[in-house]
């Protein structure tokens, strides 16, 4: 059995539960592949694991930089594959779990050297998004490298911002020139299991949840948040944070915020099924509606002990 095992799930697709699961059986520390779950504080909008679940399974990547902070997708490279190393050192597997698509496939395809950033262009692009919407940049997107729109959320500003830089500097498509990514052996040889659901009970499940994030106190949590840190272009835009912050500026009501996140969250679970592809030796288990169950979980261990 392999020692890096990479488990894959939507959002709200109970991924989390699954892993605490497999961690016991696998000897495994879990890896958080969550480009938000490393922010300090932000705690109910990105819905980390608890603070019980986290003292029963060790975590790594979580809470590892403040909101102010960027966090790119080479830093988190580099601090993932230092906690594998960790990890392996001791004799013990890691739980890879993702997670957000670009620092899965930083993490297990390599990272994309595209052109140097050119700060001319970043500022004017920045000065579109304040005047027009970063919506007004995704549709620029969509019209230049409708496969990268068609995998960058919406809201995402700092992948948008760099899908068209790498567009205006190259002539070429981001995702054209991302095609290594197909071709590339993994950094690291894993047995790979995803958790699938019937779209229906995904939208579902994405509802409950913002649900259960706003009654746990989701507003609160940005407002505090907000107040203590310059936020980073990155943390706010995370989903939930950007809706709410919009919410206390007064843009939209609460009860708009609340459908935005849940519309903006099922676009992002679609985003992450399209990535997914990209890991084309997956082998994925049915899960009926509900929560995990121990069946799901040995069929998940079949295709590791394979492996």
């Amino acid at each position: 059995m392999t020692d890096v095992i990479l488990l894959l799930g939507t959002t709200a697709s109970g991924k989390s539960a699954a892993a605490m699961a497999l961690a016991p059986r696998l000897n495994a520390e879990i890896v958080s592949v969550d480009s938000m779950q490393v922010y300090r504080h932000m705690d109910i909008g990105t819905a980390k694991p608890t603070a019980a679940d986290r003292a029963a399974v060790t975590h790594h990547l979580i809470d590892v930089v403040d909101p102010s902070e960027s966090m790119s997708v080479a830093r988190f490279v580099q601090m993932a594959d230092a906690a594998i190393a960790d990890i392996r050192s001791r004799g013990r597997s890691a739980l890879v779990v993702g997670g957000t698509p670009l620092y899965l496939m930083g993490l297990m395809y390599g990272l994309f050297d595209g052109p140097s950033a050119d700060p001319g262009l970043r500022e004017a692009l920045r000065q579109r998004a304040e005047n027009e919407g970063v919506a007004a940049l995704h549709a620029e997107l969509r019209k230049i490298d409708p496969d990268a729109a068609d995998r960058i959320h919406i809201n995402d500003y700092k992948r948008i911002e760099r899908a068209i830089e790498v567009f205006r500097l190259t002539g070429r498509p981001l995702s054209a020139q991302q095609v290594q990514w197909t071709a590339q052996q993994l950094r690291y040889p894993a047995a790979i299991v995803g958790i699938s659901r019937e779209k229906e009970d995904a939208s579902r499940r994405i509802n409950a949840r913002v649900r259960q994030m706003i009654e746990e106190g989701l507003v609160s949590e940005v407002e505090r948040v907000s107040r203590a840190f310059n936020l980073s272009e990155q943390a706010r835009q995370a989903l939930g944070y950007a809706e709410i912050l919009r919410h206390l500026a007064g843009e939209v009501s609460l009860e708009d915020a609340v459908e935005e996140i849940k519309i903006h969250t099922r676009q992002f679970a679609k985003h992450q099924r399209t990535w997914y592809r990209k890991f084309p030796q997956t082998r994925w288990i049915p899960v009926p509606a509900g929560e995990i169950g121990p069946g799901v979980i040995e069929s998940l261990m079949d295709p590791i002990r394979q492996a």
